[in-house]
């Protein structure tokens, strides 16, 4: 009999320790492409998580629990990421972050409203840090979603302010990759210079299929016999890079009006052809005047993973994750969500706040253009990008209207 009760005693200590063990760690699952063309973008979204990761935990951790990245590849692929997500739901995450892709931000979306519905108790939280459709804080709107980046019409906003500035630029060509985020970017497009600028020429407005053209020179080609006085462009990852290279190696010397012509590879393509004429839209560039320690931080991750500090925003979605638990207390995703709601945050580079009425990030934003005059050189280059003067955006004048409807759990 005595053995039994030493038995039972032990299997429950046993239990206790595996669910204390089990609550000192708090897993958040990365869904990103870690394979096929866009695996460079994935893999250093993954690093700049994993950094911002361990800068929490030497801090005590979050609500003292130690906060792991679980990488998990979904080939930038809406199917695949599903199965990837209930890999992750399996494993007891509750925490998902994604950023690359807007096709795959929305399937997670539904997959995860669905989830919480026939699981409750058992919720999921998505913290998307690069997917940029505005339906996802309009009528697509989740209390399961937080967006940490501006959305296509924030930053076109921006753009299209800039462009009916230039009284040179009479004709534009937007190209973008096929899917519903390359397709947000050209409506916001068509309408916005048709407001601000309605003697402009929409020239050309073309869509590609995503990932799987390895030569622009034919859609340069279409620009050039075109006439067009700019492009405007969403492309981003290897999309990106090959359409400057392309145009690089073209000579078309007109304005790139780009969200991501500062992504990672795009820079080493471009050289001195492409000074002053490529553009960006964006939160943070490397050149932005910041404090001491904000350099000091830049520096440190680039020493450690040999790749320039490029996702700021990473680190307002992980800063901001471990307030909200921090004040929770505990790892519960319901709380969680509503502390994030309306909370205000001071980063290296302003305020930021997150919208109470459809979970959308309100940050300062940045147009800055290719310059060879610059103090932080980006990918081994002589080059990087200056902010424009009058470039700085102030957070609230880039809030738009919602359509959001919130449904929040009881």
């Amino acid at each position: 009999m005595q053995y039994l009760k030493t038995l039972v005693a032990a299997t429950a200590l046993a239990v206790c320790s595996a669910g204390v063990s089990s609550a000192e760690t708090l897993k958040i699952g990365y869904i990103d492409p870690l394979s096929g063309p866009f695996a460079l973008t994935g893999d250093t979204g993954l690093k700049h998580f994993r950094y911002a990761a361990d800068k929490i935990n030497d801090t005590g951790g979050a609500a003292g629990m130690t906060v792991e990245i679980v990488p998990f590849d979904n080939k930038i692929n809406p199917k695949e990421s599903l199965v990837q997500l209930q890999k992750a739901i399996d494993q007891g995450i509750r925490y998902i972050v994604q950023g690359n892709g807007s096709s795959v931000a929305s399937a997670l979306i539904d997959a995860i409203n669905k989830h919480n519905k026939r699981n409750p108790g058992d919720e999921v939280l998505f913290l998307n840090y690069a997917a940029v459709d505005p339906a996802f804080t309009n009528d697509r709107c989740s209390f399961w979603h937080f967006r940490f980046d501006a959305d296509a019409d924030m930053k076109m906003e921006a753009m299209t302010d800039w462009l009916a500035e230039q009284q040179d630029i009479k004709k534009v060509y937007i190209l973008g990759q096929d899917y519903s985020f390359g397709k947000a970017v050209a409506g916001a497009a068509v309408k916005m210079i048709s407001e601000k600028r309605s003697d402009i020429e929409i020239v050309g407005n073309e869509l590609h299929p995503l990932g799987k053209v390895k030569d622009f020179t034919p859609y340069i080609q279409k620009m050039i016999s075109a006439e067009a006085d700019a492009v405007i462009t969403g492309n981003w990852g290897q999309d990106m890079t090959l359409l400057v290279k392309a145009a690089s190696a073209s000579g078309h010397k007109v304005p790139y009006l780009t969200y991501y012509g500062g992504g990672l590879g795009a820079v080493a393509t471009m050289g001195e052809s492409a000074i002053g004429l490529v553009k960006q839209i964006t939160e943070f560039h490397q050149n932005i005047e910041t404090s001491e320690d904000q350099i000091a931080n830049m520096d440190r991750f680039q020493d450690r993973y040999g790749t320039d500090y490029y996702y700021q925003r990473v680190f307002t979605l992980m800063e901001m994750f471990d307030r909200a638990l921090d004040d929770v207390g505990e790892n519960d995703p319901v709380k969680v969500a509503f502390a994030l709601e309306g909370m205000g945050h001071e980063t290296p580079y302003g305020s930021v706040s997150m919208r109470k009425d459809n979970h959308q990030l309100i940050q300062p934003m940045f147009i800055s253009t290719f310059s060879d005059d610059i103090t932080r050189k980006l990918e081994g280059t002589d080059f990087g990008f200056k902010t424009d003067p009058d470039g700085v955006i102030k957070g609230e004048a880039t809030r738009t209207e919602t359509t959001c409807q919130m449904k929040r759990p009881s």
